[in-house]
């Protein structure tokens, strides 16, 4: 995800390419009439904007539309979900004319910190230890691959692990780069573009090594991107020192674009290098699609800009995590397999399903509508091309006409029609694929433009599936929920547990040096696996994983606990959200109830407000230390009603009435190896837990 702050609104441009306008023919108003209702009596005929196509227009190469599984556990979700379920999800994100059709899968690098939605694992915790199973990454690029082999991959880091000697711009940095791409060799996936780090500046020195390490290791086919920031400073760095553009070979830019324009650089323009949109929309994949319309032409249009790639490619994480909606669908209920599509997929699938990486932008065809709008069109290689124009009109405040005419080579029959309604909630309105549009008298194809809409015109088949139809119901997650992760492979993510920073994965249990009731050492624990706080790029304190249904209500979570050394251990209760910028180190944490024993034998129940202070509820000493030592924290909530209980006794019972719903969750207050197990959610026996 990003930091950028979106740029403000702005007045639409004037066009250097705007098309002259013409008073339409008593013919065109015919043909019009066959394809949009008939005009009231009285009401003037609008002029047609008429628009041509010559096969032997020229413009930039288009790169692709992609999206992003990263900046976060974007997708932790989605790899826990139901086959079934599952493989529909996939096929309406990476199959060819069935629903986005993805080109470009763009995934983050993991490190196992936070990069605003969550920590991924890293392939490398030590200098010497490489892990290419660790993580959902290489799954996911694996069954996109499956679905369309002709899919791009690209990598980018948020974070790095805290071993790296120099830091980030360090040559630790590069073969850890080098290690994870011999990963995706092992997995048999072909990586096309490598970044920097993602929102943080860049050093020119450090891609070129990077450039000539890429050579040295046989991968001088792996396209370099800089910078991964906001604005357009790295293509005048890139001007100015020629080692440094003989090193990168995209310039991408992060969220260019306001809701109605685009920026645009001299500088990037005169590089010759293609220039990707390397991050932008951010948007609901329920009410962000008129911005997405607007966005993915006016990036050619205003900016020429090629590749564009959304942030996030699904709304895959928990709703007690910041950015809540972001993505082209939702799918952030695993135990129950219900998922949930909206207009800004079929907005993506507007363009995607009908051009194709390698095909060219025709200038001349591209510029804006003059009832307010934009347009697009994309031709492929080859003596008779095929063709397709994209139409938004989001600017648009009444329904506009537009004639297109071929030319040169291409195709002379009836055009295939498809469109959107970008603010409908009505699924019919989705992606609908109209009648066809058939050549006039003249050779065009005329069509009525309605406001708030997408419109693509094109030679090309598409396709829109259907399994969203029969997906089940969203459902609180049922009680009760038990792991003791014993099922699991050793250094194995558990399911349904996210983590918000750290690693917290399946491991032996450690035997506590001395006895203490609940202690164990034997069978499976969740363990905390890192040991040195890794480079950062969200503020997450310390390790935090998160688990289980925002809509519990009434219900005791427990869970054992060993602290490894010293520090402290934390069960969450009733968690409901993400607080950003809290307290002196402006540090992310999460509103809701938190139990910590100290290594010391003392214990706190504590609320973390909404105002983002903190209240202690309840306090106190074990009798037995809490270091080294199996203890079983429980916290019980029935309406106002809190209980806590520790190894059994019930320490204390309070009344607040703060929060009364949340899910559950694990802590510590620093990076030791601690480890958890038998954790439990059971419902309250008033009810269910909602």
């Amino acid at each position: 995800m990003t930091s950028a702050v979106r740029p403000a609104r702005g007045r639409p441009p004037r066009s250097p390419h705007r098309s002259l306008w013409a008073v339409g023919t008593l013919l065109i108003a015919c043909v019009a009439a066959l394809v949009t209702p008939t005009a009231t009596a009285g009401t003037a005929t609008p002029p047609v904007q008429r628009i041509t196509v010559d096969s032997r227009g020229e413009g930039r190469v288009f790169e692709g539309i992609g999206a992003i599984s990263g900046g976060g556990g974007t997708s932790r979700l989605l790899v826990d979900y139901p086959k079934r379920q599952r493989d529909q999800i996939l096929d309406y994100m990476f199959k060819p004319g069935y629903g986005a059709s993805l080109q470009i899968l763009k995934v983050e690098i993991g490190s196992d910190t936070n990069s605003s939605n969550g920590a991924e694992p890293s392939h490398m915790r030590t200098p010497t230890e490489v892990d290419c199973d660790r993580g959902y990454e290489w799954w996911l690029m694996k069954e996109a691959k499956r679905r369309n082999p002709q899919i791009e991959f690209y990598g980018l880091e948020w974070g790095a692990p805290g071993w790296f000697n120099g830091g980030f711009w360090s040559a630790d940095n590069i073969d850890y780069l080098m290690r994870w791409l011999g990963c995706a060799e092992h997995h048999g996936l072909d990586i096309d573009y490598l970044g920097g780090w993602n929102e943080k500046d860049w050093d020119a020195a450090w891609y070129v090594d990077l450039k000539a390490a890429l050579v040295k290791n046989g991968y001088g086919d792996v396209k370099v991107v800089a910078a991964d920031n906001a604005g357009w400073k790295v293509a005048t760095d890139l001007k100015n020192d020629p080692a440094f553009a003989d090193a990168v070979d995209v310039v991408g830019i992060h969220y260019p674009c306001s809701e109605i324009h685009c920026s645009s650089s001299p500088d990037a323009l005169g590089l010759g290098k293609p220039l990707f949109a390397s991050e932008s929309g951010w948007n609901n994949y329920l009410t962000g699609a008129p911005r997405l319309a607007a966005e993915m032409n006016h990036e050619y249009v205003d900016s020429r800009i090629t590749g564009f790639i959304n942030w996030p490619v699904a709304y895959a994480w928990y709703p007690t995590v910041q950015m809540q909606g972001s993505g082209l669908l939702r799918a952030n209920e695993p135990w129950n397999g219900a998922y949930e599509l909206g207009p800004t997929l079929w907005t993506i699938a507007q363009t995607a399903q009908f051009a194709r990486p390698g095909w060219r932008y025709v200038d001349s065809a591209s510029g804006y509508l003059d009832g307010g709008g934009t347009y697009v069109t994309l031709r492929s290689p080859g003596a008779r091309p095929a063709y397709t124009t994209v139409f938004e009109t989001t600017a648009a405040t009444a329904p506009q006409t537009v004639e297109l005419m071929p030319a040169g080579h291409l195709p002379r029959g009836a055009l295939h029609q498809w469109s959107t309604t970008l603010r409908s909630t009505d699924p019919a309105d989705w992606f609908v694929h109209g009648a066809d549009v058939p050549p006039d008298a003249r050779g065009g194809h005329t069509v009525t433009l309605r406001p708030g809409t997408v419109t693509t015109l094109t030679t090309m088949p598409g396709g829109k599936g259907r399994a969203a139809d029969t997906a089940p119901p969203s459902t609180t997650m049922p009680l009760p929920y038990h792991d003791g992760f014993d099922d699991y492979r050793d250094g194995a993510t558990a399911r349904h547990v996210s983590d918000m920073e750290g690693a917290f994965q399946v491991a032996p249990c450690t035997a506590a040096p001395q006895a203490a009731p609940g202690s164990r050492g034997t069978g499976k624990c969740l363990e905390q696996a890192i040991t040195t706080e890794p480079v950062k790029w969200s503020r997450v304190e310390s390790p935090l994983t998160l688990v289980g249904d925002s809509r519990w209500t009434d219900y005791t979570a427990s869970a054992k606990v060993m602290i490894r050394g010293s520090g402290t251990g934390s069960l969450l209760g009733r968690v409901v959200n993400q607080l950003n910028s809290v307290g002196p180190g402006r540090v992310n944490v999460w509103e809701g109830y938190h139990l910590k024993l100290s290594d010391a034998g003392t214990w706190s129940l504590d609320a973390v407000m909404p105002d983002k202070t903190t209240r202690t509820l309840a306090g106190g000493d074990l009798p037995t230390a809490g270091a080294d030592t199996w203890h079983r924290l429980a916290l019980g909530f029935s309406g106002d009603r809190i209980t806590v209980t520790i190894d059994g006794t019930r320490l204390a019972e309070v009344t607040d009435t703060t929060y009364d719903h949340g899910q559950a969750g694990l802590g510590l207050d620093s990076y030791r190896t601690s480890q958890f197990d038998d954790v439990t959610v059971t419902a309250q026996p008033n009810g269910s837990g909602t």
